[in-house]
């Protein structure tokens, strides 16, 4: 066993030297900068108070730089999870109440103990089921529903909040006008100021500075604007270890958004994990160990009063950008999350929400992918209206029901596309030996009395019908003329019991009707399963041949010598 591939800090910690710490350095001031106003502003969306996105910003992000295999994902609280954590506690408990915080960080150990056994079962695969297409939908309306959700603190009107965007939208429309002007002021200057900065470089602390910014004008200017609501105190101090309460039935409640959560939490890694490995050639991120990773981050951070939590976009980018090499700059970021908490959160006293609200919408804004969209449309129009599909769903259904609706689509597509496979019939390149797609080179030529299909997938039981009904179709086409069939298996990469005995009636079928049917490039392990399944008992070991041309020169010239040496060849391999 590897101690290094369960533990990957001793991969890169052993080696470490003062040359990679001053980029850690760097890295991790600059990561902890930005994540202390976006913890604060991700627990009001969590419906939680504002020092628990700074408790995720602790444990979790330790956890991950000892067991993650990346080495520049940040970890910490996040809008999109906690969006999700609100949508679902809510419904079982009032949001900010002791019970309501207390079921959060149950959640919190729900999630991560869900995630770690998928992981230590190398189950990560299942999260595959959910294509690109929905990811992109279920991002971007997530994004939408949580900018739209905090109106209510940039606006200073008592929003509802849901995940469900047309309630929302039907109140910001009956309710805008009784809007809180120096509230409205306030945030759409800090929103100005945020998308400047970020124009200009994107290194920029400007969450700090619009944080800033705020606090000394309510602090100095406060009674100029005693309407616009304002943080207050913060609880000094770190968090204590205590184990969370177990209910068998609230589990059993929570199990539908804990599941959502793994999943939007285990995406969510493994891309930005993903986009960051492309940039270096030093590590390679490892699926699995992502989930174990995670789930000991929100299984250890729950015992210290961390809600779910999971990686970050923008300060993942921002820790790459900024010069990480290793999870020290990680380790430097919670350093500062600890100073903060130990001396700094009466700072935070005066920070009005609105200034918050502004950081949340440009950050989750920019999650809308429409250049994902347009590229789909262009490229795939199934995609595209699989994308569709999923943000539609997510938007008008809720973030729960949008990504069952978007796993649901994802299954019905790869059915689809695996039933429904490309089928074409094979024509001869002029003065050569290959055999090409008569659809796609008009000069290829056709026999009249010779098929050459070629089927691009495996053959298994949802489309043996199909090969079997594209076979007689492209057969009866050629009429009575036809006196050989010959399939082309180079796509064919499996083929189970329903497989063959498809094959086998098929072939009895044209025997019957005196065409010979062969078969060209047959994989091993698919002619393994050929041999055992009995095909050679309706079918001689001389009708396999390891090319197209070579099977119709053989039933054209009758050459023998050199398909009786392959035969053998095939025949003491299958042995």
């Amino acid at each position: 066993m590897n101690i290094k591939k369960i533990i990957p800090i001793l991969e890169w910690l052993p080696n470490y030297n003062k040359s990679l710490f001053k980029g850690d350095l760097f890295a991790g001031i600059t990561v902890g900068i930005i994540l202390i106003p976006q913890g604060i502003a991700y627990a009001l969306i969590a419906g939680l108070p504002p020092i628990y996105g700074l408790y995720c910003a602790l444990v979790p992000q330790v956890m991950y730089a000892i067991f993650g295999s990346s080495r520049q994902v940040a970890i910490g609280p996040v809008a999109m999870d906690s969006l999700i954590v609100a949508t679902g506690v809510s419904t079982v408990a009032l949001a900010g109440s002791e019970s309501y915080i207390a079921i959060a960080i149950l959640l919190g150990l729900l999630v991560g103990a869900i995630q770690f056994i998928l992981g230590i079962f190398s189950l990560g695969f299942i999260v595959n089921f959910l294509s690109k297409p929905v990811i992109t939908g279920f991002t971007s309306a997530v994004a939408l529903i949580i900018g739209f959700n905090q109106f209510r603190n940039l606006l200073g009107v008592d929003f509802i909040q849901s995940d469900q965007i047309q309630d929302i939208v039907k109140d910001i429309w009956f309710h805008i006008a009784s809007f809180n002007k120096h509230t409205t002021i306030i945030g759409l200057i800090s929103v100005i100021i945020i998308v400047l900065f970020r124009m200009i470089d994107k290194k920029i602390p400007n969450a700090l500075i619009v944080v800033i910014l705020g606090i000394l004008i309510m602090k100095y200017f406060g009674k100029s604007f005693n309407d616009v609501s304002i943080v207050k105190e913060i609880p000094s101090g770190l968090p204590v270890f205590g184990i969370p309460e177990f209910d068998v039935d609230l589990i059993r409640e929570l199990l539908p958004i804990a599941f959502t959560l793994v999943m939007v939490g285990y995406l969510e890694i493994i891309s930005i994990g993903k986009s960051l490995e492309a940039k270096q050639d030093e590590y390679r991120i490892r699926p699995n160990q992502e989930l174990i990773a995670l789930g000991l981050s929100n299984m250890v951070g729950s015992l210290f009063k961390a809600y779910p939590s999971t990686s970050s976009f923008s300060r993942s980018a921002i820790n790459q950008e900024s010069g990480a090499k290793t999870g020290m700059a990680s380790l430097v970021s919670v350093v500062m999350v600890v100073l903060t908490l130990l001396f700094l959160t009466p700072l935070f006293y005066y920070l009005p929400k609105t200034v918050l609200a502004a950081i949340i919408i440009v950050a989750v804004f920019g999650l809308i992918n429409f250049k994902e969209a347009i590229f789909l449309w262009r490229a795939n129009n199934l995609d595209f209206w699989l994308m569709m599909a999923t943000f539609l769903a997510t938007l008008l259904l809720g973030i729960e029901n949008g990504i069952m609706v978007g796993v649901s689509l994802s299954l019905i597509v790869l059915i689809y596309r695996t039933s429904r496979p490309y089928v074409t019939e094979l024509g001869k390149v002029p003065h050569s030996n290959f055999y090409r797609n008569k659809n796609r080179f008009e000069e290829v030529l056709i026999d009249s009395d010779i098929l050459v299909f070629r089927f691009d997938a495996q053959l298994f039981y949802a489309n043996s019908s199909y090969f079997r009904d594209k076979l007689d179709e492209m057969a009866d086409k050629k009429g009575k003329s036809l006196k050989l069939i010959v399939l082309d298996a180079e796509s064919i990469n499996r083929v189970d019991s329903t497989g063959v005995e498809m094959l086998k009636e098929r072939i009895r079928f044209y025997q019957k009707k005196d065409v010979k049917f062969y078969f060209a490039g047959v994989k091993g392990p698919v002619r393994d399963d050929l041999f055992k399944s009995g095909i050679l008992e309706i079918i001689d070991i001389n009708h396999f041949f390891m090319r197209a041309n070579q099977a119709v020169k053989f039933y054209k010239t009758g050459d023998r010598k050199h398909q009786e040496k392959y035969a053998k060849y095939i025949h003491q391999a299958y042995k």
